[in-house]
């Protein structure tokens, strides 16, 4: 929330406090000097009010400070104790006045009350002012989506409600029946206890952090228009000072690396923001369950083993006795044999326990290479290589390669190609191709430490890369 807003906050608790004090004032006057219990009952209750609007002014001072350490999640709860505490005072001095009026109806009580002009002017300026400040609470409420604002436009409407009784109440006493007083403060008395009761209730269903059944909705229906599914395994969702806390737990394909993982999380996150606007959202990813072949279950398990860094050339060989898995493991080139052994033992085991039906795993283990520094050679020191891969491209696919660059790396020159293939032609053959044109070129150019041949569909061609 920025700075205006902030002290529209205050102004409107500031005006809250002002109207109460001069409510009580004129309300409790006019009572005691007209006699009307009515009168007296709509002053208790409009010092409730003033109660209240001081605990909202405190509370909305609070409630807008920024998380701090001991804090994490912001102050915004403070806004639901000053609500509880007031539906509490409100109950109890509500209770007085509901016995009171009971007895003066029982016993007959209320002849000194006297329905004067001046009573009559004073209760229509007081419901003149619950009217504008019930309609500014509730504007407020709506605009800060506040909780401790919305309970003061509750209290003020249940003023304005109690004030239209006392003045039906001093039109039944000047009518002539004086237990209209009594009856229109038991009436403001049962008016008051109903809405604190139901604001207790709101406040404390908050602060017991009650789930939002609309809300968690809101996000499995979010979550299920992803392109991309992911399993909901939980959701909690709380709500405090009108703002949403939402904590997720996901589960993601299990061979999805780290970063993959994230920019799930990051996606959830949004789509979550999008249901719930301005909710603090916190979610946490786990490996789903993988249902995949024996080549996605072998490379799902190898994410189990932390030494593990990558994992190829998996080939499954079904045999007369069963399955057999070979594969490469890569591992950090720090560890010894007998560490990297260690490793490749533990994850030949976390395969068999994903594939029980598995007969035999054949792990061939390889070093992790470190960050090769590279450089852009000088484009006349690869000439001989260019011309040599353009005539071997032509002749393996019948056009001009896309493009053709160099770097030079700490292993040798590296000459990276991309060629164009017909975009219906079959993931093998064109893979047979790109393997063709790596042969011939390393043939044709021993010099090179290595080639890279990257391969487009015919419609989607890439522009030519440095």
């Amino acid at each position: 929330m920025n700075a205006v807003d902030e002290r529209a906050r205050q102004r409107t608790a500031l005006a809250s406090v002002a109207a109460a004090v001069l409510l009580v004032t004129v309300k409790l006057i006019t009572g005691l000097a007209a006699g009307s219990l009515a009168f007296v009952a709509e002053a208790v209750h409009s010092g409730t009010d003033l109660v209240a609007a001081l605990l909202t002014l405190f509370a909305v001072r609070v409630a807008i400070r920024p998380p701090d350490r001991e804090h994490h999640y912001g102050h915004g709860k403070a806004e639901h104790l000053a609500a509880l505490g007031e539906s509490a005072f409100l109950i109890l001095v509500s209770v007085a006045i509901a016995a009171e009026s009971l007895r003066r109806l029982i016993t007959g009580e209320g002849h000194g009350v006297e329905a004067t002009w001046w009573a009559f002017a004073v209760i229509a300026l007081v419901i003149a002012v619950d009217a504008a400040r019930t309609v500014a609470s509730r504007r407020a409420a709506r605009r800060f989506h506040s909780p401790a604002f919305a309970a003061n436009a509750l209290h003020f409407a249940s003023d304005l409600a109690g004030s239209v009784a006392v003045l039906v109440g001093l039109v039944v006493v000047s009518a002539g029946e004086p237990r209209g007083d009594a009856a229109a403060a038991l009436f403001v008395a049962a008016v008051v206890v109903l809405s604190a009761l139901r604001l207790a209730r709101q406040s404390v269903d908050v602060l017991m952090d009650r789930t939002e059944v609309e809300a968690e909705q809101r996000i499995r229906a979010a979550l299920s228009g992803l392109e991309e599914p992911v399993e909901p395994r939980r959701i909690r969702v709380r709500h405090a000072a009108g703002r949403h806390f939402a904590d997720l737990v996901v589960g993601v394909p299990s061979d999805a690396g780290v970063t993959q993982a994230h920019a799930t999380a990051d996606h959830v996150e949004q789509v979550v923001q999008e249901a719930l606007p301005g909710a603090d959202v916190v979610v946490h990813v786990e490996p789903a369950v993988s249902t995949g072949d024996l080549r996605e279950l072998a490379t799902a398990a190898a994410s189990g083993v932390p030494e593990v860094r990558e994992v190829h050339n998996v080939r499954v060989m079904h045999l007369p006795h069963g399955y057999e898995l070979s594969l490469h493991v890569k591992l950090p080139s720090e560890l010894s044999l007998t560490q990297a052994h260690d490793a490749v033992e533990r994850l030949e085991g976390v395969i068999r326990t994903a594939i029980p039906d598995l007969h035999n795993v054949h792990t061939h283990i390889e070093p992790l290479s470190g960050t090769d520094w590279g450089r852009l050679p000088a484009s006349d020191a690869t000439t001989a290589e260019r011309d040599a891969i353009g005539e071997i491209v032509r002749q393996v696919t019948g056009a001009e390669p896309t493009a053709v660059s160099f770097r030079d790396g700490e292993g040798g020159r590296i000459a990276l190609v991309t060629i164009t293939l017909p975009g219906d032609q079959p993931l093998p053959s064109a893979h047979e191709h790109a393997g063709a044109i790596e042969e011939a070129v390393r043939e044709r150019c021993p010099a090179l430490g290595d080639v890279i041949v990257h391969t487009e569909p015919a419609e989607a061609e890439a522009g030519e890369r440095r």
